[in-house]
């Protein structure tokens, strides 16, 4: 328990400085997208190919990979049970609020956290993997059906591919599987780009942090509460019972995939909802509240687990 006590202490610090300098006007708004798009295209990558290259890939592919899909699957249907019985949704919003309570973030925070918790982020790559590969192609094709949008299905089905940190996992999983040693010449770069990108992606993220207000009234709070609580409460619950009995995971292996689950909602729900216009108030607002109470639901996961 201690150390994802730790870990959650030294995340929060972090964006605790990013929200500081925003509201102090330390840092110009410019200074957010710099350092995301810095993150995304260089020092994510980088750290998600080290991760993987020194990972067992076999084995995190085996176990973290299914159970990652079959938990998003579970939740993201169970959020459109309680939608259609009871919140009366148009299907595009819906499939937002599916997406918010079921699309952790496993990169932005994930890495951090997990890294942090329990000393690797090897379980990252599988669930960023699952979402990139599965997840955002399902749901992006659902938001074009419903909101009468012209699909390129060309441009989907070549997205991951142009992704980077899909491209860095790639290379990293073939290194890690034919054992091929890397010259130092190369190995060297790599890893002093990857150890800026956990400070990097914490700073960005307590920058956007700043002037926020969610849950106005007539802004679907009831459907961002329900979201919520599926994302940190829900498929935590859901990723131990098919990891313990389905799966039959247990010690650290179990507690680092509840905890990738308990992880709040990607930034990457509201950047696919903005096009289409539908949804955004509750994908922000869930992204907001997640990632707020995220470290309650970690907390009582390493509590539980200790």
């Amino acid at each position: 328990m201690g150390g994802v006590v730790s870990g959650i202490l030294i995340v929060a610090a972090v964006i605790a400085v990013g929200y500081l300098a925003a509201r102090l006007r330390i840092l110009g708004p410019e200074v957010q997208g710099a350092l995301t798009r810095t993150a995304f295209y260089i020092t994510n990558p980088a750290l998600l190919y080290t991760v993987v290259a020194g990972s067992d890939i076999r084995a995190a592919l085996g176990t973290d990979a299914p159970l990652a899909l079959l938990s998003a699957a579970a939740v993201g249907l169970l959020y459109w049970l309680l939608s259609f019985l009871f919140f009366r949704r148009p299907a595009a919003e819906t499939a937002v609020g599916a997406m918010a309570s079921s699309y952790a973030n496993a990169n932005n925070i994930g890495i951090p956290v997990s890294l942090y918790a329990v000393g690797t982020a090897q379980h990252v790559a599988p669930v960023l993997l699952v979402q990139l590969l599965v997840l955002a192609p399902f749901y992006l094709t659902v938001l074009g059906l419903v909101s009468g949008t012209r699909i390129s299905w060309n441009r989907m089905l070549l997205q991951p591919l142009s992704n980077p940190m899909i491209i860095a996992s790639g290379l990293g999983a073939v290194v890690a599987l034919t054992g091929w040693q890397v010259p130092e010449l190369l190995e060297k770069p790599i890893d002093m780009l990857a150890g800026g990108a956990v400070p990097m992606v914490l700073l960005a993220f307590g920058l956007s942090m700043a002037g926020r207000a969610p849950l106005q009234k007539d802004d679907g709070r009831t459907e961002t509460l329900v979201a919520t609580f599926l994302k940190i409460a829900g498929m935590p619950a859901v990723v131990w019972l098919l990891g313990r009995f389905v799966f039959g995971l247990e010690g650290q292996h179990l507690l680092a995939i509840v905890i990738m689950a308990a992880l709040p909602t990607a930034q990457n729900v509201f950047l696919f909802a903005s096009p289409y216009g539908r949804g955004m108030t509750v994908a922000r607002d869930v992204i907001l509240c997640t990632t707020v109470l995220c470290s309650g639901s970690l907390l009582v996961i390493a509590w539980a687990a200790g």
